[in-house]
């Protein structure tokens, strides 16, 4: 079963640990620290868990990765607004994947399948494949961790393989040259300190930076897709008085 943001809640507390690849004992532990929100109860007082769980357990396991404590996590989660959609709770998992170096692990057709969430068609792998964010090796796929969940959120969008490798090329070319100007930006600002301190002050300023961009592109990707539908449903309302 399958849950979008704006869906009801569909699945049962089995299903929601299956497709997170928990326990079900973990997911109502974290549901009793308060990690997770608590589920829709629907007829005969079953809860049911939706995209929203998923993506916060997913970001959990992330914060894990990264060797936070269980009390760490929970002020982690605390600082974040109480109305976040399972897409941005995705972005938020991204960022935390981004503060770690890049990893590229090599995996089982299988372990691929329960990485991503759910079982993969071979289309799926292939457009994983052609957006880069899987490589087949021989009998096996080497992934970077960080995008897989991302790129698998990608291949429920309504656009073509084209439309998303394009979409892909434009957000590298223009974070690198944001990321270019923000280490001349570091660079200059340590340049009196010596080469330990540099180091130390990039480790915990890129955290910062990375949520600083995607706070800042949100915000523009907000504002340009708020004019282009107004201008759309200007564009219809002229044509509408016009007819």
């Amino acid at each position: 079963m399958t849950t979008t943001d704006t869906e009801e809640p569909t699945l049962t507390i089995d299903e929601l640990a299956a497709r997170a690849g928990v326990t079900v004992r973990t997911v109502r532990f974290y549901g009793t620290r308060g990690l997770l929100p608590p589920p829709a109860i629907g007829p005969r007082r079953v809860g049911r868990y939706g995209g929203e769980h998923l993506a916060r357990l997913a970001l959990i396991e992330e914060l894990q990765h990264q060797g936070m404590t269980l009390a760490a996590i929970e002020r982690y989660l605390q600082q974040l607004p109480p109305d976040l959609s399972p897409h941005d709770l995705a972005l938020q998992r991204a960022v935390v994947a981004s503060w770690a170096p890049e990893t590229v692990e090599s995996v089982t057709r299988e372990e691929l399948d329960r990485r991503a969430g759910r079982p993969l068609t071979d289309d799926e792998v292939d457009r994983l494949t052609a957006m880069d964010v899987v490589a087949r090796d021989g009998d096996a796929y080497r992934l970077d961790a960080g995008l897989l969940r991302l790129g698998v959120e990608l291949l429920d969008m309504p656009f073509s393989p084209e439309t998303l490798l394009a979409a892909r090329t434009a957000l590298l070319e223009h974070s690198r040259a944001a990321a270019r100007d923000l280490s001349r930006l570091l660079r200059d600002a340590v340049a009196e300190r010596d080469a330990r301190d540099a180091r130390s002050l990039s480790a915990h300023m890129h955290p910062i930076v990375v949520r600083a961009l995607l706070t800042t592109f949100q915000r523009s990707l907000r504002a340009e897709l708020r004019e282009w539908l107004d201008k759309d449903t200007d564009d219809g309302a002229g044509k509408h008085a016009g007819g």
